[in-house]
């Protein structure tokens, strides 16, 4: 089990999604819950971070509900946990269906309905004995139950099964998809694998999308992250193979370039990154936006990237917490708060620590 006694350092170093597809811009609070603040107010940086709660195997995926507590995945035991802002953990059930790749799939993703409060929707994406699926589930507060399956047909393998599940400022559903560890599939339109797909709550393709199908971006590897800033900005971060790992600017209909480049190229008809980092810095998971800047968790690079961002630039990234609390999975904004909430993965195959090892952190944003 990882052990660490110090005190966590910090260490920097030196869409337009829905907007583009239905010509609005999204003002306020972004999907995650993160508050901006007035033009010229001084930037905030991570705090110190505090320990919400312990004793997780592999949490994966987070989505809030309406009343500040959150719903968590642990990947490979597949079930579905409450958790409050007390740190009180409550599981509520198993994801039918769902099986282990002896890697990285399993109980992936979950997205709470934005209208949960009316129709108590949940949705999990996750590896089944033929695929990964997307599925819905009804979360009355206390149990889940009637799973349907939405969306099938996406190939997995052992790794790079991307996972991610969000919905997005116009109320339609975005899930990241990895190619499946067959390269090709990420530059073909016919395939689930390799992109961004955007979506009904009834797992039908979205209205504007550029295909007139689910896929709304293409040419990804093996994505795990998205987010959206205040103006409706569409950010992802995505595992590279043996270079460069990236955060994107997702627009629609673009080719992120898997598997003819890996980071910036200058391939024609390609999309390049924003930035990019070598993989030992980075393997990201999940990113989430807050107070001006993109924050990315980092599995192999041990560490809390901050990026700030504005309009469609992406500014210095820094570099928080390396090497303090092992491998991070997910990050989310905490509603209401300049906070986010931070999982751990230490208990997978590549971390090490055992089962139980893992722990969720809030970290406070500080005015510099």
């Amino acid at each position: 089990m990882r052990i660490r006694t110090r005190a966590a350092r910090h260490a920097p170093l030196t869409m337009v999604a829905a907007a583009l597809a239905t010509g609005i811009l999204v003002s306020g609070a972004g999907t995650d819950g993160a508050t901006t603040k007035p033009p010229g107010a001084p930037a905030s940086v991570p705090g110190t971070p505090r320990t919400i709660s312990s004793g997780w195997s592999i949490p994966w995926g987070l989505s809030w509900l309406p009343d500040g507590s959150a719903l968590l995945t642990e990947r490979d035991s597949f079930t579905v946990s409450t958790l409050t802002q007390d740190g009180t953990k409550t599981q509520v059930g198993k994801v039918p269906d769902t099986v282990t790749t002896g890697g990285e799939g399993g109980l992936l993703s979950i997205a709470v309905s934005p209208s949960w409060t009316s129709d108590h929707d949940v949705y999990v994406m996750h590896t089944a004995p033929e695929g990964n699926r997307i599925a819905r589930m009804t979360f009355d507060g206390g149990k889940l139950s009637d799973y349907k399956v939405l969306v099938d047909g996406i190939k997995k393998n052992k790794y790079h099964n991307g996972g991610r599940l969000k919905f997005g400022p116009d109320g339609y559903l975005y899930a990241t998809t990895g190619e499946a560890q067959t390269p090709d599939l990420a530059q073909d339109k016919k395939s689930l694998n390799g992109k961004i797909l955007r979506m009904t709550p009834d797992g039908k393709p979205a209205p504007g999308n550029p295909f007139g199908s689910l896929l709304y971006s293409y040419g990804h590897r093996n994505p795990q992250g998205i987010t959206w800033d205040t103006q409706g900005h569409l950010w992802e971060a995505e595992f590279g193979d043996s270079k460069y790992d990236e955060l994107n600017l997702i627009e629609p209909g673009k080719n992120y370039g898997w598997p003819l480049c890996e980071g910036t190229c200058s391939t024609a008809g390609m999309t390049n990154p924003k930035r990019q980092w070598p993989v030992k810095e980075a393997s990201p998971s999940a990113v989430a936006y807050a107070d001006g800047a993109v924050y990315m968790a980092a599995l192999r690079g041990e560490r809390l990237w901050r990026i700030p961002v504005d309009g469609t630039t992406a500014g210095t990234p820094e570099a928080y917490y390396t090497h303090d609390y092992g491998r991070l999975r997910t990050v989310e904004s905490v509603p209401g708060k300049n906070s986010l909430w931070l999982t751990t993965t230490n208990a997978d195959s590549n971390g090490d620590g055992g089962d139980g090892s893992d722990k969720v952190f809030q970290i406070d944003l500080k005015s510099t």
